[in-house]
């Protein structure tokens, strides 16, 4: 009955054996070799030594035949029951053997018991896992920063799962995601593959949407002048899925590098924005003169001048009062991709000459109006009480993150002041 048992297991092991090298796409030579080490490894256990064995493995039939080697020694001289074999034992075999000849004895494995072939199995599952692991890695190691499509298997609250086309898992972490995105099981989504860890030998593909070499990757799919070398991608700052500033260069003075990568209405980076979460892209010419690159970055405000200090990376910028919130953008947006992208600290002033010599700062409204107001308004760049009732409602309200009723008491405050100097001047 035992015997039954065991001849059932083999057929089965090899079926695996089989089906492995099908869908893991192992070339023959290694999975002999594989086969052949599991044996080895089983027959040193049972035999202390598997040097004298022949094992011959043909996975594409799922068969295999051990032999095992032995020295034909007189009768009485056996010193090593494993290397060597009695002549009244070899003649057993065949009659014709005489001493010091080599005797090839086929073994069945099955007979060696249940536990050795199991043992073999979990050797061969090791063994197989190792080599998976490997042939993972060594797909994936060298194509950190390439787009790759997979289809979302599993999302969870800190990374969605994702598999690609051979069943290949990936990770997409929490961080690495869009805000906005969604992602539903069985949907394909695209991402960079961001690196590939490999840890106690078991690799894990890491993901990601956020990264600025994705939206590099994106934009060298969709214009043939990047992908051909005619223009090239110098500098990406991102916000994803809310806004992104581009640098880009032109080696052929006949093409306009923002117009080819834009596209006639949009046309060319349309498909990205929709990629990205409606993340808007602004596209501008790269310089490597400071001053003209951080004031391209801060487009659309119009600087009226700028003071660098190269040794910190730092610039102080001037504008027109009407400027300065486009300078700073919605939430601050803008000046913290310019900043990002021109890798200077960018801090915005008013431009004084502009100024009215009646206008009043705003801490001189300290006893009508709480001063933490007064520090949430001039942190986005509104330091004076004229700049104050010129700034759009909404845009103190959004970007300073205050209260409707709070912004609409400041304002009528400040007005109050002005139309009070109107009458004392009047009067007078």
């Amino acid at each position: 009955m035992a015997t039954k048992k065991n001849n059932d297991l083999m057929p089965n092991m090899i079926e695996t054996f089989k089906e492995f090298k099908e869908t893991k796409n192992i070339d023959r030579t290694t999975l002999m070799n594989v086969l052949e080490e599991s044996f080895r490894n089983v027959i040193s256990k049972i035999y202390g030594s598997d040097e004298n064995f022949d094992v011959i493995v043909n996975p594409d039939k799922g068969d295999f035949e051990i032999y095992r080697n032995r020295t034909v020694v007189a009768d009485g001289e056996v010193t090593d029951q494993n290397k060597e074999i009695s002549l009244t034992d070899a003649r057993k075999i065949e009659q014709d053997y005489e001493e010091g000849e080599e005797v090839s004895e086929r073994v069945e494995f099955a007979k060696f018991g249940r536990r050795a072939i199991l043992n073999l199995r979990q050797i061969l599952a090791s063994k197989i896992l190792e080599l998976e692991h490997d042939a993972l890695y060594n797909k994936y190691k060298d194509r950190v920063g390439q787009v790759i499509s997979g289809e979302v298997y599993q999302a969870w609250k800190r990374e969605v799962l994702l598999v690609d086309d051979e069943g290949n898992e990936m990770i997409l972490p929490k961080s690495e995601q869009i805000p906005n995105d969604q992602y539903r099981k069985g949907e394909t989504i695209r991402a960079i593959i961001l690196r590939v860890d490999n840890e106690n030998n078991n690799p894990k593909i890491i993901l990601s949407r956020t990264s600025p070499i994705f939206l590099e990757r994106l934009l060298e799919a969709e214009v043939p002048e990047i992908n051909d070398g005619l223009i090239s991608i110098k500098k990406i700052a991102r916000m994803p899925g809310e806004r992104a500033k581009v640098a880009v260069e032109s080696y052929d003075e006949r093409i306009d590098p923002v117009g080819a990568c834009v596209g006639v209405k949009g046309s060319r980076v349309h498909g990205i924005v929709r990629e990205l979460g409606n993340e808007n892209i602004d596209v501008i010419n790269y310089t490597t003169n400071t001053r003209l690159f951080i004031q391209r970055a801060l487009a659309p405000a119009t600087i009226s001048s700028m003071n660098i200090n190269e040794e910190e990376r730092k610039a102080e910028v001037y504008l027109k009062p009407e400027e300065v919130s486009l300078a700073i953008g919605r939430g601050g947006q803008n000046i913290k991709l310019a900043s990002m992208l021109t890798e200077y600290t960018i801090d915005v002033f008013r431009d004084q000459a502009e100024e009215d010599d009646e206008d009043i700062y705003l801490e001189e409204f300290e006893d009508e109006i709480d001063p933490w107001i007064i520090d949430a308004i001039k942190a986005i760049g509104l330091d004076t009480a004229k700049a104050v009732l010129k700034a759009p409602r909404e845009l103190i309200i959004e970007k300073a993150d205050l209260e409707e009723e709070t912004v609409d008491n400041l304002i009528r405050v400040l007005k109050a002041e002005f139309e009070q100097d109107t009458e004392e001047t009047n009067e007078e």
